[in-house]
């Protein structure tokens, strides 16, 4: 796949990720953590807002590079 239709690929699915994932996130802890504690309540909106950048990290690294096999050839 040629290197700008990648990138806008990758573009196109990180921003549909990211608004559905701030929004699940947001839903989940809204309706599981309603009656917890406030220090709950931090500790499970930092993690959602930190744990994004995995799978975020991922797409932008295959927009970088793709999926290029790499073959070596032994020196024997």
């Amino acid at each position: 796949m040629r290197n700008p239709l990648r990138k806008f690929i990758g573009m196109v699915v990180l921003v549909i990720f990211v608004i559905s994932y701030a929004f699940t996130a947001m839903v989940i802890g809204d309706m599981t953590l309603q009656h917890s504690s406030r220090v709950v309540q931090l500790l499970y909106f930092g993690i959602a807002g930190i744990a994004w950048t995995i799978p975020a990290g991922a797409i932008i690294w295959w927009m970088e590079h793709g999926f290029r096999i790499s073959r070596r050839q032994d020196a024997d």
